[in-house]
């Protein structure tokens, strides 16, 4: 079967030379995304694919930060159209390697949101869209942002959910910054669960019922905590005086806990057999999909393909489960012919 990376970060050469010509130097994460030889370099990412034999292939999208930490709207799409443009000429000429990619998003220059979408799915044969989870500290769930939606759900093809949150974003209301990249450990799983229950409270999947979303890192701290999210908001709005939240719940189509299952979640858990075993758990067979997060290891690439490859292979699963997560829900999901 197939191992299909549907989570795996890269930078064009193309996208590279635009960033660096526009930013000068980069710094924090900017940096450490540039510091992984995989990220950039086209033979070492081939020498790393090469470990894992011929059935390993990439989706590819682009690596953090996004667009509006270093880019004004305008030049944001500009970069966009760079990264997708070389995104699909690599998917072009090395279709085994690389059967497709995703497109980023310019969620902060709405004018061009849509369109540039459309032009990533329609033209150039994108399998889905990348988004932050918050943009430039706005929430997703805003009306800007709705025509995006719309569109994706209508399209079929899916939004991958990123996380994004930086050391600016303290631990403490006392402080000015994150500690120990706290931001980042603990930061980003919370950042995609917000997103995700931002959407979902916004009944954004009763207005677009075809909507797909993929979520990074087995979805955060959901499945974790099933409890909390399932009874434990059974009971919104007793916690709270100034607004009617029991309204909110009672407006959804469906019980909330079901939307938050209808995500999808893929395994780049940096080589945590729970975590993945929990996303499979909570969020079902069909709906969790393998992925790396590759080159961001220690050893620059090879790591996490290795770990992931090993847990799922080692995990008590069926033979046709772990086909769906290896390949079958990646080529429903994306449209893929293998």
């Amino acid at each position: 079967m197939k191992k299909i990376d549907i989570f795996n970060h890269i930078w064009p050469k193309p996208f590279h030379d635009a960033l660096i010509d526009h930013v000068g130097e980069t710094t924090d994460i900017t940096r450490r995304s540039e510091a992984v030889p995989m990220m950039t370099n086209l033979d070492r990412r081939f020498e790393v694919m090469d470990m894992f034999g011929e059935d390993y292939c990439q989706i590819l999208s682009l690596a953090s930060p996004p667009f509006e930490k270093y880019a004004d709207p305008a030049k944001s799409l500009d970069l966009a159209r760079i990264a997708s443009d070389s995104m699909a000429e690599l998917c072009q000429q090395y279709p085994d390697r690389f059967p497709g990619f995703i497109g980023s998003a310019v969620m902060n220059n709405p004018d061009a949101l849509v369109e540039e979408a459309r032009r990533n799915v329609e033209d150039l044969g994108a399998v889905g869209m990348q988004i932050f989870t918050n943009v430039d500290g706005k929430p997703l769930d805003l009306p800007e942002f709705e025509p995006f939606f719309e569109y994706m759900a209508g399209s079929g093809k899916a939004v991958w959910l990123h996380p994004a949150r930086g050391a600016n974003f303290p631990d403490y209301l006392t402080e000015d910054r994150s500690e120990y990249e706290i931001w980042w450990t603990f930061g980003w799983p919370y950042e995609t669960s917000v997103a995700m229950a931002r959407l979902v409270f916004s009944g954004l999947f009763d207005r677009h019922p075809g909507l797909n979303v993929v979520t990074h890192h087995a979805g955060g701290m959901v499945p974790y905590f099933e409890g909390r999210v399932g009874p434990g908001w059974d009971q919104m709005g007793a916690r709270t005086t100034d607004r009617d939240l029991a309204a909110v719940r009672k407006a959804l189509k469906r019980p909330h806990l079901e939307y938050f299952k209808d995500f999808k979640a893929d395994t780049a858990t940096f080589g945590s057999a729970s975590a993945i075993r929990h996303s499979i758990e909570f969020f079902g067979e069909d709906n969790v999909l393998f992925a790396s997060d590759a080159p961001f290891d220690p050893e620059a690439g090879p790591m996490y393909i290795r770990e992931t490859i090993r847990i799922l292979d080692e995990m008590d699963l069926s033979n046709e489960t772990r086909r769906k997560i290896y390949q079958d829900n990646a080529v429903k999901l994306l449209g893929l012919t293998l």
